[in-house]
């Protein structure tokens, strides 16, 4: 018998590229404030530079987000308060749809975490331990912000690791429910039984001026910071 699997490309190479990368330098990030930091010789400095590097990751996703393939896009994945309402109730019933892009509620955690990774690498550019490491923008904004923004910093820090957390279990749950995200965040395909709920149509390639330009710029704001 033949087979109705339906194989739909949905995450380009660059989006996969971002995603890893992402987390690379979320786990350094985490792993040089949370534990003494061996073997690097500077935590700090380290952890600061993998800030960077998330700044100008995040810099990549907003503007391919805007003008990126299809699935990339926000407006692809973001659903107003019914469609995801509609959706949640579905998903505690164990009836909610396959999507090939994001589904609802998962199209808004990835805005979520993009949010909450945003201020905390931006927030750390106004920090210093007032020992051995001073952010490129330390004193900008006075020190009763920098005290407050300092607060945020490692408040924040803790709601990312729940974000993270639900992200996970979020992605067990899939998994439990038969979508391999995983295995599409690795191939760039996703495969299904039946058609997806969403209509957009296949990914389209967006111009590679568009990418290299995306490129350029999210490296630029990275290297600004690295090098300041």
């Amino acid at each position: 018998m033949q087979s109705r699997t339906t194989r739909i490309a949905v995450w380009d190479t660059f989006i996969r590229l971002f995603h890893w990368s992402l987390l690379a330098a979320v786990v350094i990030s985490f792993y040089t404030t949370k534990t003494s930091g061996q073997p690097f010789l500077f935590p700090l400095e380290v952890h600061a530079q993998s800030g960077y590097l998330i700044i100008g990751l995040l810099v990549f996703r907003v503007i391919w987000g805007l003008v990126g393939t299809t699935y990339a896009r926000f407006g692809t994945f973001l659903y107003g308060p019914t469609v995801t309402a509609r959706y949640t109730k579905a998903l505690m019933t164990r009836r909610a749809p396959h999507y090939a892009s994001h589904n609802p509620l998962g199209g808004w955690m990835v805005v979520l975490l993009l949010a909450s990774l945003g201020f905390q690498a931006l927030s750390g550019l106004f920090l210093s331990d007032d020992i051995f490491f001073q952010a490129p923008l330390y004193g900008l904004l006075g020190a009763g912000v920098g005290d407050l923004l300092g607060q945020l910093h490692a408040l924040n820090s803790d709601l990312l690791l729940v974000l993270i957390g639900v992200h996970v279990l979020g992605l067990m749950w899939h998994t439990l429910q038969g979508e391999r995200l995983v295995t599409a965040m690795l191939t760039g395909v996703k495969k299904f039984d039946r058609p997806p709920a969403d209509t957009t149509p296949a990914a389209s390639r967006a111009q590679t001026r568009y990418a290299i330009g995306a490129l350029l710029i999210a490296a630029g704001v990275s290297g600004w910071l690295w090098f300041y």
